[in-house]
């Protein structure tokens, strides 16, 4: 336990080393900012030094000209102005060429990152990391660190002043460093604890206020305003506690500091004294040591408070750092073609996930031909949705193998493998851009393809409605739109990319009659000449399909066409007497 206030300070050094791979670069600006630094701190000794000439001889006539003393001053401080300014203007270039190489880095992470990522954190606490923590903490961490280097050469710069001019008074002052040190490690240590829950305790009240803002309806319908308001008092007095925990760790630095100092000064002036009692200094030496050892008092400071800011910034860029070296990427092999022909099997395929008590797939085989189109019925739970993951390595099989064209799917190379597939579910997600670029969405733009595909997907109203045509942004997710608009611009999107094996997941479960009809005429174009998976949704789809698949935990209960398990009488038979996707405009 003794070793532990060791720690921090260790961890400082090994962070600060795994931040220069973004922001080292460029070198001369480093050096700008370090000569601007050193001559800054190299100048503060001048002026007590000004000081000692002037009270020993400046009030002795024609000993010291009248104007070296005014023109000294404002030299020094015009040479001090420039480099401040030019220290300023340089880290903040650091800062920024370092943050958007930092914020490119993670996010190009989370675009190549294993889904479990996503699975394990909220999308607000990925956010908030990518976009506001890295921000605060490169500003605070670059203003401490730039606090840091200027107080410290300030600092060994007076020192060796105060050596030069009366070295038995300087050993009084040192005596004050190594007490100093001690009471900022043990803080800084307590600081990074509470600080790094501080950070957590952040991210979960985002979590519960992002959950109340997706589920407001539910919530509302619920009668759950009250137990909510309850959990989010909850988490927010908790981050409250941890704050003020941060503050008193923050603000004992300064006063302890500045008592310690006070110490110091009492006896050099005590020592002095009898010094001068002794003839052994002169009033300006005497002075101008004073007035060096009360400028020591605020770099002191400064470096005491400069603490909680590097804690703090060091923790917040370590979240992103952490993102970027411990978040594994989805890898693939290296088998790679343009276009497949769309023959897929499933070769005793088991799937297990670590919180459930079966597997979502157990032994499961069933090939499909290319071009072919089966419907996976079955209850909730059954695996359709495991098995259509499958394909694009969204899961990936604990036992058995996929083929795509009889290549295993972890042979191939993800972005030639993902090519092959187009998904239209019942969960549309669209960007906040263009209609177009929603439809071309990572594919290369053509407008006049664009056009083709949307009206081929039974849009061509939407775009007479809209003001600025293919060029309209959707917004948030396109909320202005309405379901069934946005499940066709969904099979807009499908018919562009137009894949060889195509995946329908629910895609028409949330619309009313007259918006379904429409998304089944664009559905059934879209269909053609491809392999299709379809997740059943309604009977429209279901019985058209060349072979229907039931599912059951995570098995095949009976394969065949609509009219063959409905002669059949079994399971589908029942599904289908239980109103199987039967609705209004496709009667069972």
């Amino acid at each position: 336990m003794a070793d532990q206030p060791a720690k921090p300070a260790t961890s400082v050094l090994r962070r600060m080393r795994r931040l220069w791979p973004y922001f080292g670069r460029p070198l001369w600006v480093w050096f700008v900012a370090a000569g601007a630094t050193l001559l800054l701190a190299l100048s503060e000794p001048l002026i007590p030094a000004l000081l000692q000439p002037l009270l020993d001889r400046g009030f002795q006539k024609g000993v010291l000209p009248l104007w070296l003393v005014p023109v000294a001053l404002i030299a020094l401080f015009a040479v001090r102005g420039i480099c401040s300014f030019l220290a300023q203007v340089a880290m903040t270039r650091i800062t920024s060429n370092g943050l958007q190489i930092l914020r490119k880095a993670m996010f190009e992470k989370l675009l190549d990152a294993r889904l479990t990522l996503f699975a394990g954190q909220s999308s607000s606490a990925l956010a908030n990391t990518v976009v506001y923590e890295v921000q605060s903490g490169a500003s605070l961490l670059v203003g401490a660190m730039m606090t840091f280097t200027r107080n410290s050469l300030t600092l060994l710069a007076l020192v060796a002043y105060l050596m030069f001019l009366n070295w038995k008074l300087t050993l009084i002052v040192v005596l004050l460093f190594p007490p100093v040190a001690y009471v900022v490690r043990r803080l800084s240590a307590r600081l990074y604890r509470v600080t790094r829950n501080s950070q957590q305790a952040t991210d979960d009240l985002a979590y519960v206020v992002e959950e109340n803002v997706l589920a407001h309806r539910d919530i509302r319908l619920q009668a759950a305003q009250a137990s909510q308001a309850e959990r989010f008092q909850r988490l927010s007095e908790s981050l409250r506690r941890l704050s003020l925990k941060s503050t008193a760790a923050s603000a004992a630095m300064t006063p302890l500091t500045q008592l310690m100092a006070s110490v110091a000064l009492s006896a050099v002036i005590t020592v002095a004294l009898v010094q001068s009692a002794d003839n052994t200094t002169s009033v300006g030496g005497f002075v101008a040591f004073v007035t060096a050892m009360l400028m020591l008092i605020a770099p002191l400071k400064h470096l005491t408070e400069v603490a909680n800011p590097i804690t703090r910034g060091l923790a917040a860029m370590e979240r992103g750092l952490d993102m970027i070296s411990d978040t594994p990427s989805e890898t693939g092999g290296s088998f790679t073609t343009e276009r497949a022909r769309g023959q897929i099997r499933f070769d005793g395929v088991t799937v297990s996930y670590d919180d459930a008590s079966a597997p979502a797939l157990d032994s499961f085989s069933l090939t499909v031909a290319a071009g072919e189109t089966v419907a996976l019925v079955g209850a909730s739970g059954s695996g359709k949705t495991t098995l259509v993951n499958l394909l694009p390595r969204f899961v990936d099989v604990r036992e058995g193998a996929v083929l795509l064209d009889g290549q295993d799917v972890r042979d191939w190379d993800l972005v030639a493998l993902r090519r092959q597939f187009a998904l239209v579910s019942q969960h549309v997600l669209m960007l906040n851009d263009s209609i177009a670029v929603n439809v071309a969405l990572g594919q290369p733009m053509d407008r006049e393809r664009v056009a083709q595909c949307i009206a081929a997907a039974n849009l061509q109203g939407l775009l007479a409605e809209m003001p600025q045509g293919l060029d309209t942004v959707v917004g948030h997710n396109a909320m202005q739109l309405s379901g069934g608009q946005r499940q066709r611009l969904a099979i807009a999107r499908a018919l562009y990319k137009d894949a060889p094996v195509l995946i329908l997941d629910e895609a028409t479960s949330a619309l009313d009659a007259e918006a379904e009809r429409a998304v089944q005429e664009a559905l059934q174009r879209l269909m053609r000449g491809r392999t299709t998976l379809v997740i059943a949704h309604r009977l429209a789809t279901v019985q058209h399909a060349d072979r229907i698949v039931v599912m059951e935990g995570g098995r095949i209960l009976e394969i065949g066409t609509h009219a063959a398990l409905l002669a059949a009488q079994g399971p589908y038979a029942r599904l289908h007497e239980l109103g199987l996707g039967a609705r209004e405009g496709h009667p069972a």
